[in-house]
């Protein structure tokens, strides 16, 4: 078989550790009773031994080399495949397949994870859980706690949507090939269902209000937030108007986002 050249438009970083690789597949449990949905199969490192587990196993990927190579294999009979983009793929098809939530897996490429996960939380309502390789500065982006230098807009979405649980840390980039500059994680990400700890009125209003606030971090908040929050609103809430950004909750964001749509609904805010 030709041996495949990695694309850097793609950002084609291919797993090839067992270990690693048998790890992953423990962790995702496949089953043939669930609609499972992996993202940039590449080579097929996981693609190969998922479906020795399972009977069907819907892929997408953009590259149509790798689709060429896949049908080499013997596994192929049992792949559902879509030669698209992941950032605009229509998730909601694999659930109506099925009727059942979807489960997405995947070694995502460094240059769209951040993108392609918030994407996904616009279909959260029909995805069961999603498990993915990534750089492991985003995967401590995803996770960070506030008071600390990596938290932001994207852990405060993240973390409002979903409970995240770091699988596979500090993966070598001697896993990989070509072997990329960073280290990376494996971890999950699943959606809350009736048991959220956190509640917004408008997801839109807090993603709006954090956007605004961590375009200036190093500001307080009576300055990154003065637009449309008094410092005599923000003590009313019990927020310190001289607090930055990354040390506010994620609780007291989305009572702010409350705040706002409670008190000023007429105002379109995003």
């Amino acid at each position: 078989m030709k041996k495949h050249i990695p694309l850097k438009k793609f950002s084609q970083n291919f797993l090839i550790d067992s270990n690693i690789i048998k790890k992953i597949v423990q962790f995702i449990k496949p089953d043939s009773s669930q609609v499972l949905v992996e993202i940039g199969p590449g080579l097929a490192a996981l693609t190969n031994p998922v479906c020795n587990l399972v009977d069907e196993l819907n892929i997408i990927e953009i590259d149509k080399n790798l689709l060429e190579k896949l049908k080499k294999h013997s596994f192929y009979s049992k792949l559902v495949v879509f030669c698209q983009d992941a950032l605009t793929f229509n998730y909601l098809t694999l659930f109506n397949k099925k009727n059942k939530l979807i489960r997405i897996f995947g070694n995502l490429p460094y240059n769209i994870s951040t993108s392609l996960i918030l994407y996904l939380f616009q279909k959260i309502n029909i995805i069961q859980d999603m498990n993915f390789m990534l750089q492991k500065e985003v995967a401590e982006r995803l996770v960070a706690l506030p008071g600390t230098k990596l938290y932001g807009r994207l852990s405060i979405i993240s973390q409002y949507y979903c409970n995240i649980k770091i699988l596979l840390h500090n993966i070598s980039p001697k896993c990989f090939r070509p072997v990329p500059k960073v280290d990376s994680t494996f971890l999950r990400l699943t959606p809350y269902t009736d048991n959220s700890p956190y509640f917004t009125h408008n997801v839109q209003v807090l993603s709006y209000i954090t956007n605004l606030a961590f375009q200036k971090r190093r500001k307080t908040l009576r300055n990154s937030l003065g637009k449309i929050f008094s410092e005599q609103s923000l003590t009313k809430l019990n927020i310190n108007p001289r607090l930055r950004p990354e040390n506010v909750s994620i609780l007291q964001y989305c009572q702010l986002s409350n705040y706002i749509v409670e008190n000023y609904q007429k105002y379109t805010l995003y």
